[in-house]
């Protein structure tokens, strides 16, 4: 998908990597771009930064995602790309409560299958249009000293698969961005990336720059950091190896 002409949807677009995405697809002359966050003053100022439409939701809530998708359809007559970005770091091992549990799996996951549920119908009835799902290298490979991260990202990168593999006949084109570390506030008090950041941290801006070129290549792994694509293909050839490396890491970086 090229994003010139497009009605495009964004959360988790106060800041970070979703913040770099709307003015990326603003750059790319996109017809509309519509930003959401539950952050109601930051997302005002993206959008009069970007000359985008503020649309503040909880995208944990379907019934609000599927008010954003009615409002930009009636509006422009389309959503032809939504980029479920939004997401939460929580840190921690088996002491995280189910209520924690709960609210990252219905951000990192969930929002991600409200977005599809709302936004397929028109797509389908339209002949096509595509999804972008922040999801993390995370999904692909593990973080360490946060499992509901770990858990939450894995669930995202299958139902993302799910969605490519049951809807691409019908036009649906799926992306996944999955960086390792990136400047955003997830690393506030993290020094130099943690364990994320072994390859080097990224800005938002270089992120969403690999995130258009996978959508115009029509690639479903968008990797701005290019050695997980290598240590994907490690983990595959041989697993418990791989488990024994991220071990050793482990000791390293204890807290991630």
């Amino acid at each position: 998908m090229h994003i010139k002409g497009k009605v495009v949807i964004v959360t988790g677009a106060a800041g970070g990597i979703g913040r770099a995405l709307a003015k990326r697809f603003q750059d790319e002359n996109a017809a509309a771009v519509v930003v959401c966050d539950i952050d109601a003053q930051g997302i005002r100022r993206v959008a009069d930064e970007i000359g985008g439409l503020a649309a503040v939701c909880d995208v944990s809530d379907f019934n609000a995602v599927k008010q954003v998708v009615q409002d930009t359809e009636k509006r422009f007559g389309r959503v032809d790309l939504y980029c479920a970005n939004a997401g939460i770091l929580v840190k921690g091992g088996l002491e995280a409560s189910d209520d924690t549990w709960q609210r990252v799996m219905d951000i990192n996951l969930m929002a991600h299958v409200h977005a599809a549920r709302a936004c397929l119908p028109g797509m389908i009835a339209r002949g096509g249009g595509a999804f972008l799902n922040t999801v993390s290298a995370a999904g692909l490979l593990s973080q360490i000293g946060a499992v509901t991260y770990t858990v939450s990202k894995h669930a995202a990168l299958g139902f993302a698969e799910w969605l490519a593999i049951s809807h691409g006949h019908q036009g649906i084109q799926v992306t996944v961005v999955c960086p390792q570390a990136v400047r955003t506030t997830m690393l506030d008090g993290v020094a130099d990336g943690g364990v994320a950041g072994l390859d080097g941290v990224l800005t938002p801006a270089e992120v969403a720059n690999v995130a258009v070129q996978a959508l115009a290549e029509k690639r479903f792994l968008a990797l701005p950091h290019p050695e997980v694509q290598h240590y994907f293909q490690h983990k595959a050839a041989d697993h418990d190896r791989w488990i024994k490396a991220m071990q050793r890491l482990r000791h390293k970086f204890p807290e991630g």
